[in-house]
């Protein structure tokens, strides 16, 4: 864990910068530069101590030694000069390695104030480097700031949502690791984490404290450990683990944070995944990944050799891993939601062979999972390419809570479904590896939903959502079911154009299809309302993305306006009524029937879409029925509204008996204590 006084540092390092340098990402970078500058002058302190040599501040270099630098008879300008130069001359230097090269590549002092640098570099002075878990929890701390989402779409992975998708993915001491979009490296080094506590005397401890929970929080559990490693294994376990990532920044900052979780030689390259052809040829075993998910303006340009074909990076990142694993490799990748459902062709076809090959399970975060950085809904794809061609479902997963407070607080709850995910993960993949027995594993939970490959290659569009194949409450109606799309009819929109003084409708989640208020009107009265469209009698209006109920049959006006965001539909009046159509489809049936298809795709609501709300099927009786329902219908109203009014007469009565007990009103005081007032004499 973090301790107070490190925290402390780092946060008044920042403070100390943050005058001449503003840039979070440009505050690591120098405090990054500055510790490992401090720490190579700590390692040739060692040595000497231990009757060696220094290596890294030698030679010509010696002048640049950090006891040299914060001399007291050194001058401010001379400091920030011996600084500065140090800073671009330390790659050149031949005494340290080639990973301490990497991370002095490309560096520089950014400011050329005396004062600054002199706080500064007395704040990182109190840093000592002893190579232990509490300085790699400082950096990851430090990293933390790195939050905000990137003009590429990138955004910091939580860490208890890192823990959790190594925990299901569980990589293995001999297992090749892989994050092609490696960031600071954090998936990395908790499947290097994982590894160590799975090969740990510490485990069994772990386990029962942690009541199963402790390994969804490795990051918390000493890194003594791995002691069941052979030296040999623990070498080649470094070796396993590679990176990737487009941003010099991001390997330079990846380097320093595996360097301080044990790695003395981290395998971290820029090189671009999407574009670059250098290392395709290279499997993993085990992939984990949180890739940036925005394109540029006119798409990514990708080499050829992807199984999909499309400019959208979030197609070929996931295309990629799915690629790019072992016969027997697994993975798991946080993914936009769109992923699962857009109705595009590479979309569809990446899901086809996902579904085909790779994937076992899909894990829906709740939204607000990256909040305050980014309000985007992502879910997790868990591939594993063996019990893929083995099993014949896959497993839908929802969790609804993580721990934290799903705003842009994030304040801890302790509410959080990550551990019963977990649970249900593993009891599926033992399923699976006993041949999926009948009831070894339950097709529907509270938070899972169990679907045969087949149903999802049957559906034609192979959505990845639950709320897709969950069993909509079904009827056995008298009369025959009919889809929305053969009572529909698109209306050929016609615009207002100069025709202002038609009445202006809006669609209410009570009322349905209203006239807007007087208020209203005078508030878009200033507006361009030309653009809004025009609305024939007895058409159906729907706003999408559509809430339960919002929508209506404009039976008022031979012409009126809606927002063009509105849907409109010309109804078949041959086969309808249109008052029992409206009521079928505000029916609180209806109502779950839309809930159940509805997704989430814009900000925090869940919304169903157009081409769902077609596929709704209906059951309509023959004309004279509907005409007769809806007779029944306004007779049980009119019913309502006497019983209400009823009841409004009953309530006066018997406030009027109550009203007795007072006595009667003698005389009118405007003291609110007065005895008079209260009929007491």
């Amino acid at each position: 864990m973090l301790d107070a006084e490190t925290k402390r540092r780092i946060d008044t390092a920042r403070q100390i910068l943050v005058g001449k340098v503003p840039d979070p990402k440009s505050q690591v970078e120098q405090i990054t530069i500055a510790l490992i500058y401090k720490f190579m002058d700590d390692m040739d302190a060692a040595a000497e101590e231990a009757g060696g040599k220094r290596k890294f501040f030698a030679g010509e270099f010696a002048k640049y030694g950090w006891a040299k630098l914060m001399a007291p008879s050194v001058s401010g300008e001379e400091r920030i000069n011996l600084y500065a130069e140090s800073m671009v001359r330390m790659p050149q230097n031949p005494g340290i390695p080639k990973l301490f090269r990497e991370i002095f590549k490309n560096a520089f002092l950014p400011y050329r104030d005396p004062e600054t640098l002199k706080l500064f570099l007395k704040e990182i002075d109190g840093f000592r480097y002893d190579h232990s878990e509490r300085l790699g929890d400082a950096f990851e701390y430090l990293l933390s700031v790195l939050g905000s989402q990137g003009d590429a779409g990138q955004f910091r992975t939580p860490r208890h949502i890192i823990d959790f998708m190594v925990q299901i993915v569980d990589p293995k001491k001999h297992e090749s690791v892989l994050d092609p979009a490696c960031g600071t490296a954090g998936f990395l080094i908790s499947a290097y984490k994982h590894i160590l506590l799975a090969n740990s005397s510490a485990r069994e401890a772990a386990r029962v404290n942690g009541n199963g929970e402790a390994a969804l929080h490795t990051s918390k559990i000493p890194l003594a450990r791995g002691d069941r490693l052979t030296p040999d294994e623990r070498k080649k376990l470094a070796d396993n683990f590679r990176g990737y990532d487009i941003s010099p920044d991001m390997v330079r900052l990846s380097l320093v944070n595996m360097y301080l979780h044990g790695f003395t030689d981290p395998h971290v390259y820029e090189y671009d995944t999407l574009t670059s052809q250098d290392r395709w040829n290279e499997m993993a075993d085990v992939i984990l990944a949180n890739p940036p998910f925005m394109s540029p303006k006119g798409g990514i340009k990708p080499h050829n050799r992807f199984s999909v074909q499309s400019k959208r990076s979030e197609v070929l990142f996931v295309d990629y891993m799915a690629e790019h694993l072992t016969p027997s490799g697994r993975a798991g990748v946080i993914v936009p939601e769109g992923i699962l459902y857009r109705p595009q062709a590479a979309y569809k076809k990446l899901r086809r062979m996902l579904v085909r090959d790779h994937l076992v399970a899909v894990v829906s975060l709740p939204q607000g999972v990256f909040e305050p950085y980014a309000s985007a809904k992502t879910s997790i794809l868990v591939f594993d390419r063996q019990r893929a061609k083995r099993s014949g479902s896959i497993l839908l997963l929802r969790v609804n809570h993580d721990g934290f407070e799903l705003s842009i607080t994030r304040k801890p709850t302790g509410l959080t479904d990550l551990p019963s995910a977990s649970r249900l993960y593993e009891a599926w993949i033992k399923a699976i590896d006993n041949g999926e027995a009948p009831g070894s594993f339950p097709k529907e939970t509270e938070f899972s939903l169990l679907v045969s490959r087949q149903d999802i290659e049957a559906s034609g569009d192979y959505r990845l959502t639950a709320d897709s194949y969950r069993t909509i409450e079904k009827r056995k109606s008298q009369f025959p079911y009919v889809p929305l799309s053969e009572l529909l009819k698109p209306s050929k929109p016609s615009r207002v154009g100069e025709d202002h003084s038609l009445p202006i409708l809006s669609i209410t989640m009570k009322d349905g299809l209203v006239q807007q208020s007087e208020k209203f009107k005078k508030r878009i009265a200033s507006k361009d309302i030309s653009g809004y469209t025009k609305v024939r009698r007895n058409d159906l209006v729907v706003g999408f993305p559509i809430d339960e109920g919002v929508l209506g049959i404009q039976s008022r006006y031979d012409y009126a306006a809606v927002s063009p965001a509105y849907n409109i539909w010309t109804v078949d009046e041959k086969r309808l009524f249109l008052p029992f159509f409206e009521l079928v489809l505000r029916s609180e049936h209806a109502r779950r029937t839309y809930r159940l298809r509805m997704r989430g795709t814009t900000g925090r609501r869940k919304t169903l879409d157009r081409a769902d709300f077609l596929k709704i099927e209906i059951p309509v009786p023959p004309r004279h029925v509907q005409e007769q329902i809806v007779a029944s219908v306004n007779e049980h109203r009119a019913e309502m509204e006497r019983l209400k009014l009823a009841m409004k007469a009953e309530n006066a009565k018997m406030e009027a008996v109550i009203d007795q007990v007072w006595g009667e009103v003698t005389a009118k005081s405007d003291g609110a204590g007065s005895a008079e007032a209260l009929g007491h004499s």
